[in-house]
């Protein structure tokens, strides 16, 4: 790999297109795809000293080769007979020249025209210098790159769009581990879509497109830069890295701020994790409703008989950045939290004292401290949160911050879900099972049986009701051993284990359920069992 001024890429000769997104030509009009390099320069200002033009020339034309359209188009013809690298003409020569046939013409002939509006034999000096020593041209490219993004400030998204500003051609994106794009051009992840042809960068040269890993103040990986569209030469990928390679240490500080502000500020960092769960669960009704448009359309061409337009490029004049939901996972990632894959959620509730808005600070710096880098949000019973952890390690963890923290607590860990999308479940999950742990444990509400369900019913408030539906039963139960054997047979689901557990024949748990039945209770039916259930379960203590 080549990253430096020094490596074999930054030494290959640079391309027109080079000179026109990133050089000496920046700005100029360019028709055709400018992918040829460039070896020399040559000034005509006569069209018959073409003869004398060498392969891979970059020509400058002047004087009478500049005299109006016709003489641009000669020289176009001519230049492709010597397989010139591009023809370069002065703007007023444009005006007798349509954007339309120089295109055509360009495209036909396969030679890249430039109409430049500064004085063309500067010009042929600048590109000349370029050409005879390209390590110099691209490190000028590099060395401005950095000077704006040093004037960016600590903003992910002003850095993006410096870095789109300054190489022109290629799209550059700041994504997540999962792609999630938090800044930057989308076009960056499809390759493929990339306008222009692309050359493939030689064996000496940089992989293509570029990826470079940015880490935050901790050390992880906060997501990637990446950059992608047509390789404008082999040494453009080395570029092209150095480049990005300059944005980590801003990326970085900028990151460092967000999670300094957050850290200081409860309130602050509580509103950005519930943001971001309110925008994912807005990303769900927007794709219901654009798959139901999808196929509302699709449904209509079909009646038609119309052919949908292809899609996929981005419209002209759309927005780099994305939509405000981007804004807020890049702001999140820079947390270190979790904003797409796998996670779950936990709930930690304090037992015996009623949450005080200022124990918040404290909770939130044990979690952080014990669990890792994690939102956590107030709640009316305690606070809760999410982690990419698999739940086994996130319980164990949370265990070692609820012990740590001055008060009786307890909490709980919602099943793992795929995405923030589907956080509303696993946060329920997490406060059943809060509720359910006893002081100083943790429970998992993916373990949670009918047992855990129903002890957290209270039984004192269940008693009376409790009596009643089972007064048939307890009116011939003289022994108890009808309401033992109910409880058996519900609890484990049939009468051959419940025949077990109680040690006596199925025969007998046979005969004892018949004797319920005929207390006028219908066992067949869902509604009736569960009500007994709990009725045993609150009579009977657990």
């Amino acid at each position: 790999m080549t990253t430096g001024s020094g490596g074999r890429g930054w030494e290959v000769p640079v391309t027109v297109a080079e000179l026109v997104n990133g050089g000496p030509l920046a700005g100029a009009r360019m028709y055709g795809t400018g992918e040829r390099p460039v070896h020399h320069v040559r000034i005509v200002d006569d069209l018959s000293v073409f003869s004398t033009v060498a392969p891979h020339t970059a020509v400058v034309l002047i004087g009478q080769a500049a005299g109006g359209g016709w003489a641009v188009e000669m020289a176009m013809r001519r230049a492709w007979e010597q397989a010139a690298a591009c023809v370069i003409a002065p703007a007023e020569g444009a005006g007798a020249v349509s954007g339309g046939s120089s295109a055509v013409l360009a495209e036909r002939l396969g030679i890249t025209l430039i109409f430049v509006d500064a004085d063309p034999l500067v010009t042929a000096v600048e590109v000349a210098s370029a050409a005879a020593r390209p390590a110099a041209a691209r490190t000028q490219l590099v060395a401005r790159c950095a000077t704006r993004l040093a004037e960016a400030g600590a903003s992910a998204r002003r850095m993006l769009g410096v870095l789109n500003a300054e190489l022109p051609g290629t799209s550059v994106a700041f994504v997540d581990e999962y792609d999630l794009l938090l800044a930057g051009r989308a076009a960056a992840l499809s390759p493929g879509r990339a306008s222009g042809h692309r050359t493939a960068p030689s064996a000496a040269s940089e992989p293509w497109p570029v990826e470079v890993a940015v880490r935050g103040p901790d050390g992880l990986v906060l997501g990637r830069l990446v950059a992608a569209g047509p390789a404008k030469s082999a040494g453009w990928p080395a570029v092209v890295r150095t480049v990005l390679s300059l944005a980590v240490a801003p990326l970085v500080t900028w990151a460092a701020a967000e999670r300094l502000a957050a850290s200081g500020d409860f309130a602050l960092q509580s509103a950005l994790a519930d943001r971001l769960l309110t925008e994912a669960a807005t990303e769900v009704v927007a794709e219901v409703a654009s798959q139901a448009a999808t196929e509302s359309t699709a449904a209509e061409a079909g009646a038609t008989g119309n052919r949908r337009p292809e899609t996929g490029a981005p419209e002209k004049g759309a927005p780099e950045t994305g939509s405000p939901a981007t804004e807020t996972g890049a702001r999140a990632v820079a947390q270190g939290w979790a904003v797409r894959g796998p996670v779950a959620a936990f709930m930690v509730r304090p037992q015996g004292r009623t949450p005080d808005p200022g124990d918040a600070e404290r909770v939130r710096a044990v979690i952080v401290a014990t669990v890792g880098q994690v939102p956590v949000i107030s709640r009316e019973d305690g606070w809760a949160g999410w982690s990419p952890l698999p739940p086994d390690r996130l319980t164990e963890r949370l265990g070692t911050a609820v012990r740590a923290l001055p008060w009786p607590c307890a909490a709980g860990v919602g099943a793992q879900v795929a995405h923030l999308r589907a956080m509303r479940d696993s946060l329920l999950g997490a406060q059943a099972a809060a509720f359910l742990a006893a002081p100083g444990g943790v429970a998992r509400s993916d373990r949670m049986g009918p047992a855990e369900l129903l002890a957290a019913i209270p039984g004192s408030a269940l008693k009376a009701p409790a009596t009643v539906v089972l007064q048939p039963l307890l009116a011939i139960d003289r022994d108890g051993t009808l309401l033992e054997t109910l409880a058996a047979v519900l609890g484990e689901g049939g009468a051959i284990k419940a025949a077990e557990r109680l040690g006596v024949h199925r025969n007998t748990v046979t005969a004892r359920l018949e004797r319920i039945r005929e207390a006028g209770y219908d066992l067949d039916d869902r509604a009736t069992r569960l009500a007994l259930q709990l009725a045993c379960h609150v009579i009977k203590g657990g």
